[in-house]
């Protein structure tokens, strides 16, 4: 059989346009990626054939010797680092943090002193609990970590969309993650709460209190990354010139306000678009509709601290707005999503030790627990403490030091000395008098594993976040817990959790102990410390503080063929000025022909694009359209779940016959599509009066 070469079939695998060119760091000097078609090595070597591996004849084994085929498979069989242990299903996306009003008076951080100063940054958001692989809205606490490069440094601001947390001391991190990750045994539930191993954690750890009440209400299904809130957590010092310290908390405020989806609606996009979020943000950098955040701070004294009815160091507590406000300080635009999702989202590393002269931290337990954990699990995840080389990591402003060697070095340092002091090198890196300095501090008592008296109040602050909610998130919050808890295996498990609930709120117990069948409220477990009566802070809900508005949404419209035309373009055109975006939703994808036989292109196919991936949705059809899709479970379903997730519905005459077939009726949601005024003033907020007549809540 004679030796043959198959060729590419169709010109498979040669480019036929040129490739951006790309600079490369390698050592401390630069090189180019090839323009062009030539495909090559790593090393620079051109590939003649990128089909066929060496063989010893055609139909023999494989060469050993066939070392393009090594180096190709060998990269491929390491694409993948391992993902992180928490926070591994994320969303990362760069943009630019300016200040607007200085903090000179307590602070030497640039970043905080320099009005108008624009600093680059990155920003990732993530769920906690599941894999990289798992869905985007799952009930679960989000991950809000911002890599500022400033002047001075790297600044990671690495918090969440909560500012508690479950647990006051680092020391219970791993048991936490253990309890709600999949249980060992049986490699299940994926990025879910509602198992036995998590519940059961959280019943013998009263300090949880206050963070499962965040994380039952509708803070941990948000609609989209760019409609919710971030927080530092912990508190940090701010010190000023004299090395004078102020205590401070971070807060992100996104500029749309803040909105949730209803537990069903999650559910549901989970199965129709398991990377909502990604796609909801990447979405929106593509169209210009730039994401944007306030950067606004609590600043307080230690005499403040000390007045406060809870130990600010416990970062299970929070301190109200009500009694220290926020001040606005500056503002986040994420505007650029990444080159390559691999080589930022996932290798950017973030570490809260990351931080600038002029900033420091507190004792916080689990902030101090945290600068060590950060670290180490980077030079587990990327293999080398020369992590910070890679670019998304790397300062963008000078830096140096005496640091050598290492698994993937890419710097060259030059050169006899690597120490310091030394007296061989005149201009070697040297301490400097305006480097970083901790905040110098007496520290009194006994060493040993005890945890401050004053970190003993479980439940005053998890009542008032649960009493300063709306009545319908409070309906929410008691069927979350009694979904959860429905999914636990043994009985003692619940009991304990709903025990726990009965020094939250006597009525939320009773309400959740009847939503599991319990014919008596278990035991109170013993306190610590008496619950307090706290003041309910509006500042806490999200139904109160949403705006009523459409920018940043989308809205969906379903039509057919015999759609009207002029109705269509009245809606397109009212969403457009109230700053949403709509997409044209048909029972097939291409075009349809409209009533004056014009062609209307279609964004979504219906059986695929539902409408619990809009905000609201528009129904335009001819009658005999809609007499056709009432025997369309999808037609019927995209109508019914809109009115049943509270969603305004606007609705020519023809529509009809399918919102009657998906059993909709009339309210204030529910708008005649002439009336486009109407509907976008509907569609800006849910129709919360709506809920307790289509679903029964515990």
């Amino acid at each position: 059989m004679p030796k043959t070469k198959t060729p590419a079939a169709n010109g498979a695998g040669k480019s036929t346009r040129a490739a951006p060119s790309t600079t490369v760091g390698n050592g401390g000097e630069w090189h180019q990626q090839a323009d062009g078609d030539t495909l090559s090595t790593n090393q620079g070597l051109a590939i003649s054939d990128n089909q066929n591996s060496l063989r010893a004849s055609p139909r023999g084994p494989t060469q050993l010797e066939d070392f393009i085929l090594r180096e190709k498979i060998t990269h491929f069989d390491h694409e993948r680092i391992p993902e992180r242990i928490v926070h591994a299903r994320g969303t990362g996306v760069h943009g630019f943090f300016e200040l607007t009003a200085s903090l000179a008076d307590v602070t030497t951080a640039n970043i905080l002193t320099e009005v108008g100063q624009q600093t680059p940054l990155f920003a990732r958001f993530s769920t906690v609990a599941g894999g990289s692989g798992s869905a985007d809205t799952p009930r679960d606490v989000r991950g809000f970590a911002v890599k500022m490069y400033t002047q001075q440094g790297n600044w990671d601001l690495v918090g969440n969309n909560i500012p508690v947390f479950f647990i006051q001391d680092a020391i219970k991190f791993p048991d936490l993650i253990h309890a709600v990750k999949m249980e060992p045994d049986r490699g299940f539930p994926q990025a879910a709460s509602a198992h036995d191993t998590f519940w059961d954690f959280i019943s013998l750890t009263p300090e949880s209190m206050h963070m499962v009440m965040w994380a039952m209400s509708d803070r941990t299904l948000p609609r989209s990354l760019r409609m919710m809130e971030g927080f530092g957590i912990h508190s940090f010092r701010l010190l000023d010139a004299e090395g004078k310290s102020t205590f401070v908390k971070f807060h992100w405020r996104p500029k749309l306000g803040l909105q949730s989806t209803i537990w069903d609606e999650a559910v549901k996009i989970a199965g129709a678009d398991s990377d909502f979020h990604r796609r909801d943000m990447f979405d929106a950098i593509s169209n210009g509709d730039f994401p944007e955040w306030e950067l606004a701070v609590q600043l307080f004294t230690q005499e403040q601290a000390d007045a406060l009815p809870f130990d600010h160091l416990d970062p299970t507590k929070l301190i109200p707005e009500e009694t220290i406000p926020l001040k606005v300080i500056g503002r986040m635009v994420l505007n650029r999503w990444p080159g390559n999702f691999f080589a930022e989202t996932e290798q950017v590393a973030f570490c809260p030790s990351h931080i600038v002269p002029g900033i420091d931290f507190s004792n916080d337990p689990l902030l101090q627990g945290r600068l060590f954990s950060y670290l180490d699990t980077q030079l587990s995840r990327l293999g080398s403490p020369n992590f910070h080389q890679l670019p998304i990591n790397a300062p963008k402003c000078p830096f140096a030091n005496h640091q050598r060697d290492g698994h993937m070095q890419m710097e060259q340092p030059k050169g006899r000395v690597a120490y310091e002091p030394n007296s061989l090198s005149a201009d070697g890196p040297r301490e400097s008098a305006s480097g970083f300095r901790s905040m110098a501090s007496e520290e009194n008592g006994t060493k040993g594993r005890i945890r401050a008296e004053s970190f003993s109040d479980h439940y005053s602050q998890a009542r008032q976040f649960y009493l300063s909610q709306t009545v319908h998130e409070q309906a929410h919050m008691a069927s979350a817990l009694v979904f959860e808890l429905s999914k636990v295996e043994h009985p003692h498990i619940r009991a304990a959790m709903v025990g726990h609930l009965r020094h939250i709120d006597a009525k939320l117990a009773k309400r959740v102990a009847g939503g599991l069948g319990m014919d008596s409220l278990p035991e109170a477990p013993p306190i610590a410390a008496t619950v307090q009566d706290l003041e309910p802070s509006p500042a806490l809900q999200i139904i109160g503080k949403m705006k009523d508005t459409l920018a940043g949404r989308s809205v969906g419209v379903l039509v057919a063929d015999g759609s009207d035309r002029a109705t269509i373009a009245a809606l397109a055109k009212a969403i457009k000025q109230a700053g949403a975006r709509h997409k044209i939703i048909a029972p097939h994808i291409g075009e349809v022909t409209l009533s004056d036989q014009s062609r209307l292109a279609v964004d979504g196919q219906l059986a695929g694009t539902p409408s619990v991936l809009f905000d609201a949705v528009a129904i335009v059809l001819s009658a005999e359209a809609a007499t056709a899709l009432i025997r369309e479970a999808a037609a019927v379903d995209f109508v019914r779940d809109a009115f049943g997730h509270l969603k305004a519905i606007a609705a020519d005459a023809g529509a009809r016959a399918l919102l009657d077939k998906a059993g909709v009726v009339k309210d204030a949601g529910v708008q005649d599509a002439a009336e486009t005024g109407l509907f976008v003033q509907a569609a800006s907020t849910r129709q919360w009066q709506r809920e307790t007549t289509v679903r029964t809540l515990s």
